[in-house]
Order: C-alpha cells, then sequence, then structure tokens
C-alpha cells in the first residue's frame, strides 16, 4: 500500500540543469543548496531579490552554476525567462521544481461578514491562487516544452535521459486545515495538476517526462512563525527544510517515480499515491472503479473538450 521513500543520494544529478521558483528562503534555498553541491546547475527564481542574490554569491565556488533570476511566478513571461535563462546557458533542462508559494492571506470566511462588508471584493485573499495556482500551471506549461527539448549541445539526447517535473503541494494538498481555506483550496488543485499530467508528460519524446508532487506536514519556516512553539512543546513531529528538500531531490535523482505523492512528516517521506490507487476498490467499490476506468479510457486524451466549439467561450 503506502510504502516509506528513502531517498537516494543526490550524485546522479551531477552535471545536470535544475529550474525552480521559490529559490530564495526557506525549503527552496536549501533545495538549491543541495542541487548545487551534488554538481548541479541550479537556475532559481524568486520575487525576493536580496537574499536570492545573496544566495548566489554565496555558491559560486565550484564548476556548478548557481543562477539566481528574479521570477514572479503569477507572470507568464517571467517563467518563460527562468527557463530561457537556463536553456540558454546549458543547453537543456533536466528539472523542474515548482516551489514557490503564499499561505493563507486574511479571511476569506470570515464570520463577522455582513450584507455591507461581503460586498467587498476579497483580493487579498484571492493573490493565493495567483500564487499557488496559476504559478504552477504557467510553471508546468512552460517547463514541459523546455524538458522536452534535445540538447542543443548534442549531449543527453538520447530518450534515456531523465526528466521530471516536480510540483510543490502541502499535507493541505489531501486534507482540511481550520481556518486555511484558499490554501487549502489552492494545494488540493497542485495535486490535482500533478494527477492530470502524470499519464501524459511521461509519454512526451522524445523524453519521458517524471511528474511527482511534494505534501509537507508542519515544516519550520517562516510560514509557521505564529505556531512553532506550541507546536515544538506539543511534542508532534516537524520538519526542517533541509528534510524537505532532501526529500525533493530525492524525487529528482531516483530517476523512476512518477504520478507520486510524498507525504513528509518529521523528516521522512511516504509516497502515499500508491496506497489511494491500490485501496480505490474499498472506498470507491469495485464495480464503480471499473466503470470509471472504462470511461477514462472512453474519454482518451480529452482532445474532445478542446475541440467542442459549443463549450469554447
Amino acid at each position: 500500500m503506502t510504502t516509506q521513500f528513502h531517498p537516494p543520494d543526490a550524485t546522479p544529478l551531477k552535471g545536470k540543469v535544475v529550474v525552480l521558483t521559490g529559490g530564495a528562503l526557506g525549503v527552496g534555498s536549501c533545495i538549491v543548496r543541495l542541487l548545487h553541491t551534488a554538481g548541479a546547475h541550479v537556475f532559481f527564481g524568486d520575487i525576493l531579490d536580496e537574499p536570492g542574490q545573496a544566495l548566489e554569491r554565496g555558491l559560486s565556488n565550484n564548476d556548478a552554476q548557481a543562477k539566481f533570476i528574479h521570477c514572479d511566478v503569477t507572470s507568464y513571461a517571467d517563467n518563460l525567462a527562468l527557463f530561457d535563462a537556463a536553456y540558454s546557458a546549458c543547453g537543456h533542462v533536466d528539472h523542474a521544481i515548482a516551489n514557490a508559494g503564499l499561505g493563507e492571506q486574511g479571511n476569506m470566511f470570515n464570520s463577522e461578514l455582513t450584507l455591507e462588508s461581503v460586498k467587498e471584493e476579497p483580493k487579498k485573499s484571492m493573490s493565493i491562487v495567483d500564487v499557488n495556482v496559476k504559478g504552477p500551471l504557467y510553471f508546468a506549461r512552460v517547463a514541459s516544452a523546455y524538458l522536452r527539448q534535445p540538447d542543443v549541445n548534442g549531449k543527453a539526447s538520447t530518450a534515456a535521459a531523465d526528466k521530471s517535473l516536480t510540483l510543490v503541494s502541502s499535507v493541505a494538498g489531501f486534507r482540511e486545515d481550520p481556518g486555511l481555506y484558499v490554501y487549502v483550496a489552492s494545494k488540493h488543485a497542485v495535486l490535482g495538476l500533478m494527477r492530470v499530467l502524470r499519464g501524459t508528460l511521461i509519454q512526451s519524446k522524445p523524453h519521458p517526462i517524471r511528474t511527482n508532487a511534494i505534501c509537507p506536514w508542519m515544516t519550520k519556516t517562516r510560514l509557521v512563525a505564529g505556531i512553532e512553539q506550541v507546536w515544538a512543546e506539543s511534542g508532534l513531529p516537524s520538519n526542517s527544510p533541509e528534510d524537505v528538500a532532501r526529500v525533493i531531490v530525492g524525487v529528482l535523482a531516483d530517476g523512476k517515480v512518477n504520478g507520486g505523492t510524498m507525504y513528509i512528516e518529521g523528516g521522512r517521506s511516504w509516497n502515499i499515491e500508491q496506497g489511494l490507487l491500490a485501496t480505490r476498490h474499498e472506498w470507491l467499490g469495485a464495480e464503480r472503479e471499473k466503470e470509471l476506468d472504462r470511461g477514462t479510457e472512453l474519454m482518451g486524451g480529452g482532445e474532445h473538450w478542446t475541440a467542442n466549439k459549443s463549450s469554447q467561450v
């Protein structure tokens, strides 16, 4: 059923080209450091220029490149520029990690809403959707094109080259967390994006693209500053940013896992997607599972949805 994932050594990533967002601080900066130490060329984006540039300066001490590029993930042009910087410098992109995210902003469903205050558009809360949903969608679309490209220098151009897209969700991507209304919805969307891409991108040519999601539980970053002490006193497990980064880098280095959802707790990780798929007949019912699979097969790649002009606006 659900199996523990043991992150392998990052050695296979030496010389690989990795693009990621949200790389200036927290988990992202730990990913950048781990990849750079492994000898990977890392091109990382963030809206936080000062810490991003400082991280780049601190990693300019070996043959592997570490390049910071300003990137607002809600901007399609910025996502393109990030990938283009890597491709122009190295001639290929091997792995892509959509790590940037935003925590709950404001209170979308404030119990004190009145018929007057509800008229104000919740722009602050909806900024979460821009970063956590639109951002990964933009990133994944651009990544799918760049990851498919053969090496312009003629290297790593065989079908055996390993390519991957990793989407960072959260434990909030598969369960509810009280009060995190928009955040929970947005992280469910990231998990849905992984599920709809895993069967499509793995068929990419000339390079199959593995697609996986990461769902950390409590991780000691600035997002949990208000509850960190109480959490520690409770004795509940938590992750360090390095713990989460190690799992993400391990998914890249693994070279095999596709369609996985890595739940991370107390520095350990489990691929919970395997358990969900293996037990579908139990929670859905054997007959309904069979009919659902038949319907999915009948729909094929879903081309008829976009071909249906009556449904296009």
